[in-house]
């Protein structure tokens, strides 16, 4: 695209962001009071509007014939269409995916989730995404004939880059291959694809009113993975491994992980790993629901073993929060809600590391505020690059089928 184009397709982007901002604050409005709302010309709110509707972004409502003075023409009076998926943001895990639907007014209008057998191939896995795609549409009523993007979180490391992963050799972890040109075929839209922790770390720091410009990030789930924001930007590193911070030795001596090293924080913290050691210790518990249900009743076994986690968490967090001074440390995920003595245990552990570094204001270290569906969140927030924290963060490209439409265009 060149410097002019990209410039105008800016500007476009701008007068549709005010345009969709002043009918979500004010419901349906005529075009002549949308041009006086957001400080377009007429000619210009008319080419916007156009395409907005083109696209299924807005809707023509009404008219404004009962409140109309005067013998005129009544004008059309526009409003979002309450049904229009405008991006999709997905996030694929070891045993699950989460979709999340967003609209033009980046409101989540439709998610779910679905799970799949650990291991899963990467057909098995996209195949179980469509489907929930279709089954959302489907129960909600969305529609997906005004998408604009879809954002997809993959576990492991990622460039970031549009469809490039990084060559990484886990043992028992699949490389997510053929996801980006799946999607994109399906949907015939941009489509981005980015390590799902590293969005989930970019939904935590802006999902709030202030901005985290500095921010450790990690989640535990099937695997345990991390993500960083460094002086106001969410980083990948210069292969997308940066945050890895789940295979970071937690215990030298430990078990083999799948990434084909010995004792990685993932064979001590993901939730497999926890409910192990809980059987380990005689406690027969299989589920996190049957987790929850220990937690409650105070078992002191499984207190342990939650102590333990939290104690080898609060080592791997404390040093990279040696390195890097965050402001803030965050850690995610379902079990986090169910066990918040880990946090607890890895915050006092952290505390230590800290120690000697004086601070007027204490680094603080907090339980996750999303839900465990923050990596497509994060898609959809990368997607429509709200967050200042995605300075030079790749825009989704054009399908490939729409660059050979503009090819024949143009010959």
């Amino acid at each position: 695209m060149s410097t002019a184009n990209g410039v105008r397709a800016l500007v476009r982007r701008t007068h549709e962001e005010r345009v969709l901002s002043a009918l979500r604050a004010h419901g349906a409005l005529s075009r002549s009071e949308l041009a006086r709302l957001v400080g377009l010309s007429r000619t210009t709110l008319s080419e916007i509007t156009a395409h907005l509707l083109s696209r299924g972004a807005i809707v023509v409502a009404d008219t404004d014939a009962d409140v109309r003075a005067g013998s005129g023409r009544p004008a059309e009076r526009l409003a979002l269409d309450p049904g229009a998926g405008q991006v999709i943001g997905v996030d694929f895990g070891h045993r699950r995916v989460h979709i999340a639907v967003a609209d033009a007014s980046h409101d989540v209008i439709a998610s779910g989730r679905e799970e799949y057998a650990n291991g899963a191939p990467w057909s098995a896995r996209v195949s179980t995404a469509f489907d929930l795609i279709d089954r959302l549409s489907r129960e909600t009523g969305v529609h997906y004939g005004a998408l604009q993007a879809i954002g997809i979180g993959v576990p492991g490391p990622y460039t970031g880059k549009t469809g490039e992963s990084s060559s990484v050799g886990w043992k028992t972890e699949l490389a997510p291959d053929g996801v980006h040109d799946a999607f994109e075929e399906r949907f015939e839209t941009p489509v981005f694809v980015d390590n799902n922790t590293r969005l989930a770390a970019l939904a935590e720091a802006s999902n709030r009113s202030d901005i985290v410009d500095n921010l450790v990030y990690l989640r535990l789930s099937d695997g345990v993975g991390g993500g960083l924001v460094v002086n106001g930007r969410l980083v990948s590193g210069s292969r997308g491994f940066a945050g890895e911070l789940g295979h970071v030795t937690a215990t030298a001596s430990g078990v083999a992980c799948r990434c084909g090293k010995r004792g990685c924080l993932e064979t001590v913290a993901s939730v497999p790993a926890i409910l192990a050691a809980c059987r380990d210790r005689g406690v027969a518990i299989d589920t996190l629901d049957e987790l929850g249900a220990a937690v409650a009743k105070g078992d002191p076994d499984v207190d342990g073993v939650l102590r333990d986690v939290g104690s080898a968490i609060g080592r791997v967090l404390g040093a990279a929060a040696m390195t890097l001074n965050p402001r803030e440390v965050v850690i995610g995920g379902e079990i986090i809600r169910i066990a918040p003595v880990i946090v607890e245990q890895a915050a006092a552990t952290i505390r230590y590391e800290l120690y000697p570094i004086p601070a007027e204001q204490p680094l603080v270290v907090r339980p996750a505020q999303l839900y465990d569906n923050d990596g497509a969140l994060g898609a959809i927030a990368a997607i429509f690059h709200q967050s200042p924290l995605l300075a030079g963060y790749p825009e989704p490209a054009a399908p490939a089928s729409q660059h050979q439409s503009q090819r024949s265009a143009q010959s």
